[in-house]
């Protein structure tokens, strides 16, 4: 049984070695996972030409809303989202889902039981659709999304905006404007998180890094005492709900994080 991550760049993945000591765990020795760079516009070929052997494929940028266009079924997640980020392949039926949502609430709630009333979303990409919608199913009525670029951020607003709690979001601008909320979720580069945004970020109770390679972050590093949900456990979240649905068994979720563990301290000791 085969199952892959996709995007372009792929090759920083730790999704690989999730999977595999998820496998490992549960005792499938018959399951792969691999890297596949497929860019943006190739997904439709690519999944057309799979075997019957692929039961599975993760997907990262650029492809998450690419996704969608190669599914014959959509949960209702990844329609809330207008993004997926699995792939669930079956005789005649493709499944496109977004655990990222689901694996966020997770995340926080694993670091965090305070309350969440608003926050705000550095970005405005799939990844920032996704987290604010999981800030919104924490609790959130209000949320904020702080982006380099107004039009992007007016699709993810729309999308966060239509969640049926009907929660109040606001756009603003990255470079200037104030952070809101109880939670912070950083999904833009570590290149982009400058000393004045840090600052900005000094009130918050908790702060998410969604990126887990290059590790710790400008932002992962000024937690200080909060609590900080990192990359690495929103991607054991988000994996762990498709390594269950592409084997249909429970997945080792405490194995899976502790190989990513001990992949990031390899990585962050060269």
């Amino acid at each position: 049984m085969r199952c892959a991550v996709l995007g372009d760049p792929i090759a920083h993945s730790l999704s690989p070695t999730l999977h595999r000591a998820g496998y490992a765990a549960a005792g499938l020795p018959d399951w792969s996972y691999d890297t596949q760079r497929v860019p943006a516009g190739g997904v439709r070929a690519f999944v057309e030409q799979l075997g019957p052997e692929w039961r599975g494929l993760s997907v990262t940028a650029p492809l998450k809303r690419e996704l969608l266009e190669v599914a014959t079924e959509v949960t209702e997640q990844a329609r809330l989202v207008g993004a997926a980020n699995t792939l669930v392949l079956r005789p005649g039926c493709r499944v496109a889902d977004n655990t990222d949502l689901p694996g966020a609430v997770a995340a926080v709630r694993e670091r965090y039981d305070g309350p969440v009333t608003a926050a705000t979303v550095l970005g405005a990409g799939a990844t920032a659709a996704s987290t604010g919608l999981a800030m919104v199913e924490l609790g959130a009525r209000s949320v904020t999304l702080l982006a380099r670029s107004a039009p992007r951020a007016a699709e993810t607003a729309a999308v966060v905006a239509a969640h049926p709690s009907a929660p109040r979001v606001l756009v603003g601008d990255l470079a200037l404007d104030p952070v809101a909320g109880e939670v912070v979720v950083s999904t833009i580069p570590a290149d982009a998180q400058s000393d004045d945004l840090l600052a900005r970020c000094e009130a918050a109770a908790v702060l998410f890094e969604a990126l887990y390679d290059p590790w710790p972050t400008p932002l992962a590093r000024s937690a200080g005492e909060r609590p900080l949900v990192a990359g690495l456990d929103l991607l054991v979240h988000q994996a762990a709900l498709q390594f269950a649905q592409f084997t249909g068994g429970p997945a080792p979720l405490e194995a899976m994080r502790a190989a990513g563990e001990a992949a990031l301290a390899q990585r962050s000791s060269r």
